[in-house]
């Protein structure tokens, strides 16, 4: 005969029957009980195969698609050359022709420019940067931009705007050489801009002639530095 009893937090139900051996539904030693049976159906609700998993994360099986959304996540917010995504997709290991196939579709659609690129490239280097051209050509070869595309986006950058660009930055620097002799501010100001890929002619002459202005000799500063 079973008694009933009232268990705290729920239904009546029965009591445990003393001859009827231990009861692996409600009681708590060995790991058994409630907290294992919820263990249980949680395992068994996990368990499946693994493509079901994978399918769950949105991972793409075809090499194709995932050339596709990496190149997609590459390009957001950040325009980038044939060569840097190849370059992603070879590192992440996906096919050559998949990657071909993509790369190709991507600039049919205007996805993938080089052309468009070089010429954003040198006018946001140069204006906010002061780059030179030697500068530039060699941070667009570096991406992989062919070399015929780097001399046309180049043409944007005469000689007279890349020396005018020199002039505003040494202008810039000049106040803080100021208190130093004229040999090291010369060759802070040159070193500056040889840096940034101006020839050492045109630093020269832009460095002696912003000298003059403040009244330094310039005298034998005609000779390299």
């Amino acid at each position: 005969m079973t008694r009933r009893t009232e268990w705290p937090g729920s239904d009546a139900e029965p009591a445990p029957d003393p001859g009827a051996g231990p009861d692996y539904g409600t009681g708590s030693g060995g790991g058994f009980g409630e907290g294992a049976g919820r263990r249980a159906r949680s395992r068994s609700r996990s368990s499946g195969p693994p493509s079901s998993s994978r399918a769950e994360k949105g991972e793409p099986r075809d090499p194709v698609e995932q050339a596709r959304n990496i190149c997609l996540r590459l390009l957001t917010g950040t325009p980038r050359t044939r060569k840097q995504l190849a370059d992603a997709l070879r590192k992440r290991e996906i096919p050559d022709e998949a990657a071909e196939e993509v790369l190709s579709r991507f600039e049919d659609v205007g996805l993938i420019d080089d052309a468009a690129f070089a010429d954003a490239w040198v006018e946001s280097r140069h204006h906010g940067r002061g780059l030179a051209r030697r500068a530039l050509v060699r941070e667009l070869r570096t991406k992989g931009v062919d070399s015929a595309v780097i001399d046309e986006a180049m043409g944007q950058l005469d000689s007279e705007r890349e020396e005018e660009t020199a002039r505003e930055l040494v202008a810039r620097k000049l106040r803080s050489t100021r208190g130093l002799d004229r040999d090291r501010r010369l060759r802070r100001l040159a070193g500056m801009l040889a840096r940034k890929g101006y020839g050492e002619g045109m630093a020269l002459r832009v460095v002696r002639q912003a000298l003059e202005e403040e009244g330094e000799d310039t005298e034998g500063l005609d000779e390299p530095f």
